[in-house]
């Protein structure tokens, strides 16, 4: 059984850093696609960065690339999203999800989900 959890999320001053954590357990993290979504209310989900399992690349959405990087721990299990110099569109609910097919980086297209972690951002 695949689980997913969020963590890490909160407020952060615009042009400030935060990192949240996706913890894993019942997925082998060769097997799966992993990526990071983020929801505002009223606006559908959107891909932050999706990473291939096969060959480790990593696709960031324009609005987030270079200021954001997506890691993950040699064991296997854990996966994190580094943001850097917050902007305003940044706040939102962020989500970790995995998926065996792929690589695929649409939210209709990811089967397991965490619940989701929320990130204000405010000075």
């Amino acid at each position: 059984q695949v689980q997913i959890a969020e963590s890490g999320g909160g407020l952060v001053q615009p042009g400030g850093s935060l990192r949240l954590t996706c913890s894993t357990s019942g997925l082998i993290w060769d097997y799966y696609h992993v990526a990071w979504f983020r929801q505002v209310p009223g606006k559908e989900r959107e891909a932050v960065g999706c990473v291939n399992k096969s060959d480790g690349s990593i696709f960031y959405s324009d609005s987030v690339k270079g200021r954001f990087t997506i890691s993950r721990d040699n064991d296997g299990k854990t996966a994190y999203l580094q943001m850097d110099d917050m902007k305003p569109d940044g706040p939102g609910v962020y989500y970790c999800a995995s998926v065996l097919y792929g690589p695929v980086c649409r939210p209709e297209e990811y089967e397991y989900w965490g619940q989701g972690t929320q990130v204000t951002v405010s000075s």
